[in-house]
């Protein structure tokens, strides 16, 4: 996540009770603390797939936490089809995604194009307050990275959105990358 004073995801995350959910949407991203990680992956093919790994302990720790709340975590990607090298390296990733708690669906865009869904990716915490994350054009962090909304119809336009792609997707155990 980016840094941001004002606004922390871990905070965000901890404070949930019940729900956390996240939709992504771009086909590549530039962020700087996946670089090394990307880049090892492009050269050799081995993607850090450890979750007890120095890349992934403090997202497996945190996801722990709050499956171990009782708060059910989701992740819902939308994805062009051939699949971008990018993705094929998330994918190679999810497993760990799912060790540590989380449950993970893919949905192809081409069976998301009726669908109205956020103009950029989010976190939904409990159901009541929306997290957007903004990335720039080439997928690094955007200045500021987070912008979290809290009014009721936005939040419920939100959801219904989140709720409509997960239903539609595939979970990640069944997704085959194309």
């Amino acid at each position: 996540m980016p840094p941001n004073g004002a606004l922390n995801f871990n905070d965000l995350l901890e404070a949930s009770t019940k729900s956390a959910v996240h939709l992504e949407m771009r086909d590549t991203y530039g962020v700087g603390d996946e670089a090394d990680d990307f880049d090892h992956w492009q050269r050799t093919g081995e993607r850090d797939a450890d979750p007890g790994s120095t890349y992934w302990t403090p997202w497996v720790d945190l996801i722990s936490r709050a499956t171990a709340r009782g708060v059910r975590v989701r992740r819902a990607r939308i994805v062009a089809e051939p699949v971008t090298d990018y993705i094929r390296y998330e994918h190679a990733g999810t497993d760990v995604n799912v060790t540590a708690g989380e449950d993970v669906r893919w949905l192809p865009r081409r069976q998301a194009v009726d669908l109205l869904v956020p103009g950029g990716d989010l976190w939904i915490f409990d159901g009541q307050r929306v997290l957007f994350n903004h990335f720039t054009g080439a997928g690094d962090w955007a200045e500021p990275g987070l912008e979290l909304r809290t009014e009721p119809d936005l939040v419920k336009r939100c959801v219904d959105a989140f709720e409509t792609v997960w239903d539609r997707a595939t979970p990640h155990a069944d997704y085959k990358i194309r």
